[in-house]
C-alpha cells in the first residue's frame, strides 16, 4: 500500500469530507477508502479519453481493411 501526501484548498477538503461522512458512515480508513476510489474513476477517465483521442484519429486517418481504405460508415455502404 502506498501513501500520497497532497495539498489541496481547504473549501475542497471540507466538502470533500462532509461527502465522505455522508457516504461512507463515519470510521478508521473511510477517507482512504474514499480517497481511493476517487484516484481510481480519475485514472479510468484518463484511459478512457486517450483511448478516444486514438479511436477518434485512427478515423480520421482510415484504416486499412485489406485493399479496402474505411475513413467512415459511408465508406462501408458504398
Amino acid at each position: 500500500m502506498g501513501a500520497i501526501t497532497i495539498k489541496i484548498k481547504d473549501k475542497i477538503e471540507k466538502e470533500y469530507l462532509e461527502s465522505v461522512k455522508e457516504e461512507k458512515c463515519p470510521g478508521k480508513g473511510k477517507l482512504g477508502e474514499a480517497v481511493g476510489e476517487a484516484l481510481w474513476s480519475w485514472a479510468e477517465q484518463q484511459k478512457q479519453k486517450h483511448l478516444a483521442q486514438e479511436l477518434t484519429q485512427m478515423m480520421k486517418e482510415g484504416f486499412s481493411m485489406g485493399q479496402l481504405k474505411v475513413k467512415g460508415r459511408d465508406g462501408l455502404y458504398e
